[in-house]
Formats: C-alpha cells, structure tokens, sequence
C-alpha cells in the first residue's frame, strides 16, 4: 500500500471555516477538502434538503419526455418501461412502472435476460412490445447507444424515451427523448446522477405537472438510493441530497420488499454501505443468477406474505451467486498463476463454462488480488462476454475505447465496463488491451493507495469529534469516510491476532497518555510490527464499537507500518 496524505488546504480559509462553524481546524480541514469554504455551503452539506434539488426541466429533452407520456396516458396506450438488470436498473423500473400505475393500469415491466438478449435495449424487447400492443417504450440506465434499435423500433410504431447515465457514443438515438445529463449538449448542472436518478427527475417532472411537490414523492427514494450506493456514482452535490433521504426512507418507512429482504439482518440504522453491502447483492443475484424480473417484483410487492416468498427465493439465488463467485476466483486466480501472467499491467482471464452472472463479481475480486485493470471473459452464445474492472485514477473505458477495432460492443464507465467479442479476436485484443495499458497507465496506479485526509493525534479523537464527523454521511465517491494517520504509536500489551488462521488484528493503542481500542481486518500478518513496545504508526478510519451494551470509540485500521 503506498500512503499519499493530501495536500494542505489554505489555512486562511480553514481558520475562518472553523471560526464560523466552531469547529477544531481538522473539521473544517475535512469540509475545506471537499469545496466547502463558507458557512451557507457547509449548512447545505450537512443539512441536506429536498428545496436542494434542481429543477428537472432543465435537462434537455425532458419538456419533450413529459409532453409524450402525457399523451400516452391521455390516449390509453400502452406502455413498456424497460430496465437493466443491474441494481441501477431494476429500481429504476421498479420506481417508474410503480409511479406510472398510480395514473393508468395500461403499464407492463421488461427487463432483458441476461443470458438470452444480453446487456441494454434489445430486439427482443422490442419485437415483445410490437406483440402486445405497446406503442411507447421508457428505457432507464440503457439505451444511450441503441441507435439501430430505435430505428427498428420505428418501424414496428414504437417511441422510445431513454433515461440513461452512461457515456454516449458519437450518435445520439433518435428517440422521442433522450434523458442523460452526460450529453454534451445538455446544461443540467448536476452530470454524475444514475440510472435510477435520471428516472426519479422524470417523475419529478411528471408529478410537478400535477400539482405535487418532491415531498410527495419521498417513499420512492429508498429505490435511489439503494441504486447510488450499489453504482457506486459521486455521493455528492444532488446524489447526495438523494441518499440522505432515501436511507431516512430506508430506516423510517421501507418499502416491504425491503423489510422482508432486512427480516434476518439485525441492524437499527443501515448506512449507504449497509444497503450497498445488505440490499444490492440481493437484488442484483435475482439478474445474476434466474431473472430480473424476480427483483422488480418484490420491490414493487405490497403483500407483505407474498414479499416474504419472493425474499426467500430471492436469498436461493444469492446464495447461490456466493457459490459461484467463490469457485470461479479460485479458478481464475490458478490460471493467472499457471500462465505466469502476475507481470502484466492487464488481467484478461477466459473460460467458457464461467457463470455470466457473476465474472463482473469474479473481476472485483482479481482486482483487489493483483491491482491492476482486470477483464473476466465467458461464452455467451457464438460470441464472448466480459466485465471490466479498473484500479483508482485509471480510465479502462477509454483503454477499451483504443480497442474498438476488436471488440463487437462495450460500453460502461470511467472504472466498470461490459463487452462482446468475436472469439477470434480474443488473443488479438488480449494483447492490444496490455499494450494500451501499459503504454498509458502511471505504473504508481498498480499499487494501491490510501488516501489520508488528516494527521492527527489520539487526543482529538473525542466524542464530538465523532458526532460532527458522523453528519459527513452518507459516505461514498466524492465523499469517503475520513482517514487519519497518528505517528509514534505504541501497543498497550494487549494486542492479538483473531478470526479464522489469524486473519484479523485487535489491539489497544496509546500515545502520550491516551490510549484507544483498534481493529485491523485482514492485517493480522502485522502483527510483528507492533509487538514488544515497537512505535508505529497507522492510518484509519474512526467508528464505535458496541459490546455489552456499552458504545465506545474504535479505530478501524487501514494499515500499519
């Protein structure tokens, strides 16, 4: 791990943020840190409010997205709304199609399998809706690089409105609507919200019509959230306004798919990495491992009964989903090993018998082993499918983009992407892709980093400290959790190692007459570092630990040297 404390913020501006605040300097160091200077900017940041949100109207195309439904609604026609998936995609559907039959019963759901038709908009779907009548088709979290499927979309009678987040190609679709604050030619002044956000300002925009506020469309906010944490999007600006009242929705009122999904889970307050960690592999095992319909109908479920079935089958499949992800890495992980390929700057593994569902999942986990950008391929049908993971600082979108000419579609974002591939062309890109990589990439990216906000001492870690830091939450790109860093630490005497084969380092550390519990997962292998009366230093994070009742201030250690 290489340790990059950040640069010092203007202390100008931290002296006068923490007099206006009366908060100590590594407060307003934090707040400085992240763009906010004043006192107005630092009541939004830690009072976020639903007034916060810009007006949807200002996103282009969404006069033309309103004036179409309305039309539809007024004509009795029916409508298909169309999803991914993916955590992002199925809220979005759950949240449009639940919306929508408040006002008209002509509204039917579709996601594509995954295995059948594969990623975004597809021919299938639209062939499904020319068969049942559907004359107008809401796309969310696809459909911004679905040119030819418009067009035959066309000339079956249907329009298409797409609510998207990814990068467009260099050809917009020709849809009635196009929603994705990520065209160049649309001013929106937010551009990093998700699917489901683009879906949720659609409604916005709907209900304003009617005379309803954003309040009243609260409840629908839990589907956001969830859908910001599991997209792992910016938890700022907009999205962060989002998160902090969809999780007040989550903890207050959930939805009752989601009690039924949190009945075995004991936890009072669930954070945005509890949903991400808790709720979104759960419904995304549902697209991963049978169908994602199954997810779109226990978020939309309101027989609690029934929502307790679907949750159950729903646990099935993720467990099932755990089995294979499990296998699948012990695979790749012996094949990277056999092909001696540890030196690359790439990753790029391949086997035809590898689930679909989760190579994505399979990616993650290479990418955490040997930190590099790392491609998980499988069969899909006559052609090969992977998903694409990057390390922090690395575009791997563009690194596809520079093989195009190998690659038959692929489309995603800055760190996680999807693909298809003639197998013919799986050595040629294989090779590509490394020399794109290595040519490209600051070898300094191949080595993980931790990022330290702060140095501070033990004794500024106090209760208030932690109160105030708490109201940083929800935490997430853009907006991670504090880290510090405390030089010349030493161990109490009571340090150990626990967890299975000694995987975990618990220990209570002091300096200068403080001393504080601590916690290290997976770093049990340093113990010999803090043994007998060494000094050391650590960086962390700060949480509480709860035993017997009694709460207490912890550190979560990062690492140690």
């Amino acid at each position: 791990m290489r340790w990059t404390l950040k640069p010092k913020t203007n202390t100008a501006t931290v002296a006068s943020l923490a007099k206006a605040l009366n908060v100590s300097t590594v407060i307003a160091s934090l707040l400085v840190q992240r763009g906010i200077e004043t006192f107005d900017q630092a009541k939004k940041f830690f009072r976020p409010s639903l007034e916060d949100l810009h007006d949807p109207f200002l996103m282009k195309d969404m006069d033309r997205a309103v004036s179409r439904i309305e039309e539809a609604l007024k004509k009795n026609e029916n409508i298909m709304v169309y999803g991914d998936y993916d955590v992002d995609g199925t809220t979005s559907v759950a949240l449009m199609s639940s919306y929508l039959k408040t006002i008209s019963s002509q509204v039917a759901t579709y996601i594509p399998d995954r295995y059948d038709e594969g990623y975004g908009v597809s021919y299938q779907g639209i062939d499904y809706a020319h068969d049942n009548d559907i004359s107008l088709i809401i796309a969310l979290d696809c459909g911004i690089k679905a040119v030819e499927k418009i067009e035959y979309a066309k000339t079956k009678g249907i329009d298409f409105i797409i609510c998207d987040h990814h990068r467009p190609g260099k050809t917009i679709p020709n849809a009635i609507a196009v929603l994705d604050p990520k065209r160049e030619d649309c001013s929106y002044p937010y551009k990093e919200l998700c699917g489901c956000g683009v879906g949720f300002k659609l409604v916005q925009a709907l209900a304003s019509q009617k005379g309803l506020s954003v309040d009243d469309l609260m409840h629908y906010l839990d589907l956001v959230a969830t859908a910001i944490g599991a997209d792992i999007v910016p938890i700022t600006g907009e999205n962060r306004v989002l998160a902090y009242y969809g999780l007040v929705v989550i903890n207050e009122n959930p939805r009752i798919g989601f009690k039924a999904m949190l009945a075995q889970v004991q936890k009072k307050q669930l954070t945005i990495t509890d949903v991400v960690f808790l709720i979104a592999p759960r419904i995304n095992a549902a697209g991963r491992m049978k169908h994602g319909l199954h997810a779109v109908t226990l978020l939309t479920e309101e027989d609690p009964d029934k929502a307790m079935q679907y949750a159950a089958e729903i646990e099935t499949y993720n467990s099932d989903r755990k089995n294979a992800d499990r296998t699948i890495t012990e695979e790749a992980l012996t094949q990277i090993a056999k092909n001696k390929e540890e030196n690359r700057c790439t990753t790029v593994v391949f086997e035809e018998n590898w689930h679909k569902g989760v190579i994505g999942i399979v990616a993650s986990r290479l990418t955490e082993t040997y930190y590099r950008p790392t491609l998980v391929f499988t069969r899909s049908g006559e052609k090969l499918a992977a998903s694409a993971r990057s390390v922090k600082g690395f575009d791997v979108y563009n690194a596809l983009e520079a093989c195009a000419e190998h690659i038959e579609q692929f489309g995603g974002h800055k760190y996680a992407a999807g693909l298809t591939l003639l197998e013919e062309e799986y050595a040629t890109f294989k090779q590509k892709f490394e020399d794109i990589v290595s040519t490209t990439i600051d070898k300094t990216l191949l080595v993980p980093e931790i990022a330290i906000d702060a140095a501070i001492d033990l004794n500024e870690i106090t209760p208030r400290f932690y109160r105030i830091l708490k109201q940083f939450a929800p935490f997430g790109p853009g907006n991670m959790a504090p880290v510090f860093m405390t030089e010349g630490l030493q161990d109490t005497g009571y340090s150990k190692c626990v967890g299975a084969e000694d995987k975990h380092l618990k220990c209570k550390i002091h300096k200068n007459g403080v001393a504080i519990e601590a916690i290290g997962f997976n770093l049990g292998g340093k113990y010999n570092l803090i043994c007998e009366n060494q000094i050391f230093k650590a960086v962390y994070t700060i949480d509480e630990n709860e035993w017997n009742r009694s709460i207490s201030l912890q550190l979560k250690l990062k690492d140690i040297i």
